[in-house]
């Protein structure tokens, strides 16, 4: 058999069933894996006791032949899903010392279905970051090299340590969240399947807030397959969770036919950018080839507000990041600065985050609290949301007219080497979301497929946009796609 750690979930799964391999050594095996993956900073809470507990319980309950899908799969959690009695610090100073005396929803539904949490992930600091560069642990790394190019590229962002542990086989699978793109981005530059679902789908409980309108959790993992499996055990109606939807979850698995004959993919013509690469215009085309082949009718479709995707996004995710934050003071939980003799409460506060939040947090802070001032809300933070409702209009009527999913690049270019943007102006950063915004602004499920490599060698990812509540029909189109791109590279080896 393959090493364990490179199995995938529906693989490992199916060796569980045969008794073919114990949970415990699968765990074993990646436990190893991410002993010796330090270079990549992608774990940065390790729970190996927890997990080897965790994985023997899993085999217990195998043995009775009642387990589900996930049970005694190996996983890492992103460090923004809060767990019980283990750091939980969004990847900033200001929750430092914190360990939840609760467990997030989609966590506990994991740990229900039987997975083993092999640790916590790297992350952008409260997922505001599209490289990974905004921790307190420092950058996560992307496995992948250029060629023979020793420089370190970024995996992405927010879910950086997610894409990172997931390419290069420290878990067979891990969760991620996406407000903006953080799921489906990190995908795409490290050759890995992402799915963000329809907002609602997953419950926000116990998820450490950074735009609630927009934040969904989903999982990041090596296959479409693996994919179905592992949102089948995250999703489900939560009461803890005004967000979240009372609807039945499907047997996504079960959905992943691979037939997607008759089938209309929608192409919109404002996603053509302006100095677009090649590489990426090419893909784009390629891959609508692809499902036309598999059968499906291709169709130019119109999504007239997009261009003003991106300001309307990095209006309204500050804005509710800055309501969101507020919370970080000082006084109840995580950091509280040194105070000097005659220091005051607003003293505490403005020590205290000056301390603890990191540039690009306190940029968003600052860029959303000046946005929903009193001069300045109607301007900006209402124009924004009257904008978000054209753009979930358009998709609205695109699916009318009966388009069943929507193709798209998932990123503007391959990963970019750690450091080449940080200098640069933060609106550049920003531009790497362009492709991914609408989707959370239209609250609609996107996935990140991998489906081709760029003349470096690096992966390039194609997203596509489903209609709201059909993952499984949009998973079986990326099932499709995923055959027909037949996408198998994997990094080499240097960590």
């Amino acid at each position: 058999m393959t090493e364990l750690n490179r199995l995938t979930i529906a693989e490992a799964r199916d060796a569980l069933r045969k008794g073919d391999v114990t949970s415990v050594e699968l765990t074993e095996a990646c436990l190893a894996a991410v002993e010796g993956a330090g270079a990549l900073n992608a774990f940065v809470h390790h729970t190996p006791d927890l997990a080897r507990a965790q994985a023997q319980a899993a085999d217990a309950r195998i043995a009775k032949g009642d387990a589900p899908a996930m049970c005694g799969i190996p996983l890492g959690i992103k460090d923004l899903f809060c767990t019980k009695g283990v750091p939980s610090q969004a990847a900033s100073r200001i929750l430092q010392g914190f360990l939840p005396e609760y467990e997030s929803t989609v966590s506990q539904n994991l740990f229900d279905a039987g997975a083993v949490m092999l640790g916590k992930l790297n992350m952008d600091e409260f997922a505001m970051g599209s490289s990974n560069e905004t921790s307190c642990y420092g950058n996560a790394v992307n496995p992948w090299r250029r060629g023979n190019d020793a420089t370190e590229l970024t995996p992405g962002g927010s879910s950086g340590g997610s894409a990172s542990a997931v390419a290069a086989d420290l878990c067979l699978g891990a969760t991620g969240t996406d407000t903006g793109g953080s799921i489906r981005q990190p995908a795409a530059f490290t050759g890995i399947t992402g799915i963000k679902p329809t907002y609602g789908r997953c419950s926000r409980w116990g998820i450490v807030a950074f735009a609630s309108s927009l934040d969904q959790a989903g999982p990041m993992t090596k296959t479409v397959r693996d994919s179905a499996i592992m949102l089948g055990a995250m999703c489900g109606f939560d009461p803890k969770d005004s967000t979240s939807a009372d609807m039945p979850v499907p047997d996504f698995e079960a959905l992943l036919t691979g037939d997607i004959r008759g089938k209309v993919i929608g192409i919109p013509r404002e996603y053509r950018m302006e100095g677009m690469p090649a590489e990426i215009e090419k893909l784009w085309s390629d891959g609508a080839d692809m499902l036309r082949h598999a059968g499906a009718e291709i169709r130019d479709i119109s999504l007239p507000h997009t261009k003003y995707a991106l300001p309307a996004y990095y209006v309204i995710a500050p804005a509710e990041a800055s309501s969101n934050l507020a919370r970080y003071d000082g006084v109840r939980y995580g950091h509280r600065a040194k105070l000097a003799q005659g220091d005051g409460i607003t003293e505490m506060y403005e020590k205290t985050r000056a301390e603890g939040f990191g540039h690009e947090v306190q940029r968003r802070v600052m860029v959303g609290t000046y946005v929903l001032s009193a001069g300045f809300y109607d301007a900006y933070y209402n124009r924004a949301r009257r904008v978000r409702a054209l753009i979930k209009r358009d998709f609205d009527e695109a699916f009318a007219a009966g388009v069943d999913a929507i193709l798209t690049p998932a990123t503007p270019s391959a990963a970019f080497g750690l450091g080449e943007m940080t200098d640069a102006d933060p609106v550049q950063m920003y531009l790497n979301d362009v492709f991914t915004v609408t989707v959370n602004l239209a609250g609609l499920p996107g996935v990140a497929v991998p489906a081709g490599l760029n003349a470096q060698g690096l992966p390039l990812g194609l997203q596509l946009i489903g209609r709201p509540w059909e993952e499984g029909d949009l998973l079986n189109t990326a099932y499709a796609l995923e055959e027909a791109a037949g996408f198998v590279a994997k990094p080499a080896k240097w960590w």
